[in-house]
């Protein structure tokens, strides 16, 4: 079997916000064989920026675009394919979005090799060790305390026992961020709360909002500085009185060696659309290695949702999932099957690689541009 082609498509709603919410457009990758099987992946990232990664010709042998680097290859080797594309991106990759382009690649191949055995790819990394898991609400802060409190009661009488609220306007002052924890927590009840404060604050300040979160009982505080900063990540683990998770900026095990090396975090976030199949197996192992905890990040559409779900789902200790519910057609619509929790829980896909089909007719509503 070879590579025939590769397709990249770029999907968008009509109208975009100005919000921090990748549920809005969508690059899909879809590797296509002379055998006539198919699969396909998404990258989480500027999806031009993404299909100029795939699209690029050749310049010389470190500096070459994706469909040049991998038609004609054989498309069950995905290890040896992510260390060629590696290479052969090294001038313009590395941890960056060019990763996340590979990892795009590489989860069209994962889902090409389980549709090629006709086993899902939670068989093919080894088996997975839970069969459903707890979701959580993944959604933004309403303006305020009371919106935001407004919110999570919406999402408790959906069914879910934890919510996450995250990003602005969080970071503005002191007190808005504690009404906006208030407001959530009293929304939320008893249930998990858990608070992404998207990377606003210098570790100090981090530490001080810790402090004062603590009494509301949040499940972790996610990326309270930003990500290149792993030092001030070490610093507050340390001292921090909830847990701190991040990682959903990362792209591939290069990106996550230090944080892992320093045990910056508590709970690493894994995105499987900047980390692809391979990588994220790679960094699963590490991260279990130093006894600490793993989740999914993804806020994109259910082709992630999936992919997330077969991984996670081979993680020893995975106790939480994200699930954004975020009112996006790209979230909801892009696929014939509804990967979504019910009653709080999500369940793992159980057909041929990531075992969901995409909705032809919705991706030629939303279709904005295509190479192959």
């Amino acid at each position: 079997m070879r590579i025939e082609r590769i397709v990249c498509q770029v999907l968008r709603v009509p109208s975009v916000e100005a919000k921090t919410a990748s549920s809005q457009d969508v690059v899909l990758i879809r590797v296509q064989t002379d055998e006539g099987i198919e699969g396909f992946g998404e990258a989480d990232a500027s999806p031009e920026v993404v299909k100029a990664i795939v699209d690029a010709p050749f310049s010389h042998n470190i500096a070459c675009g994706l469909r040049k680097i991998l038609v004609g290859e054989n498309p069950l080797e995905h290890e040896r394919l992510w260390q060629k594309m590696y290479r052969r991106t090294q001038y313009f990759g590395r941890s960056s979005v060019t990763i996340a382009a590979m990892s795009a690649v590489d989860m069209a191949l994962w889902d090409l090799k389980g549709k090629k055995f006709g086993v899902p790819i939670h068989t093919l990394l080894g088996g997975k060790q839970h069969s459903r898991i707890k979701a959580y609400a993944s959604i933004l802060f309403g303006k305020d305390g009371a919106t935001t409190r407004d919110i999570a009661r919406k999402w408790i009488a959906a069914g879910y026992r934890a919510i996450k609220f995250g990003w602005e306007p969080m970071g503005q002052d002191e007190a808005l961020d504690i009404e906006l924890v208030r407001g959530a927590r009293e929304g939320c009840g008893d249930a998990t709360l858990l608070i992404d404060a998207g990377c606003v604050w210098d570790a100090r300040t981090a530490l001080r909002r810790a402090q004062q979160f603590e009494k509301f009982n949040i499940g972790w505080l996610e990326e309270p500085l930003r990500p290149d900063d792993v030092d001030g990540y070490a610093w507050l683990r340390d001292r921090s009185p909830v847990p701190i998770a991040a990682g959903e900026a990362e792209c591939g095990r290069e990106s996550f060696r230090p944080l892992i090396d320093r045990h910056a975090l508590d709970i690493y976030q894994v995105d499987l659309s900047r980390c692809g199949f391979t990588d994220a197996d790679y960094i699963k192992l590490r991260v279990q290695e130093i006894g600490a905890r793993l989740c999914n990040h993804c806020y994109t559409s259910p082709v992630t949702v999936a992919a997330s779900l077969h991984w996670l789902s081979t993680c020893r200790d995975a106790f939480i999932f994200e699930d954004c519910v975020d009112d996006s057609p790209m979230r909801h619509e892009l696929t014939i099957e509804k990967v979504q929790a019910r009653d709080g829980w999500i369940s793992v896909p159980d057909g041929p690689g990531l075992g969901i089909t995409l909705n032809e007719d919705f991706v030629k509503r939303f279709l904005v541009s295509e190479s192959q």
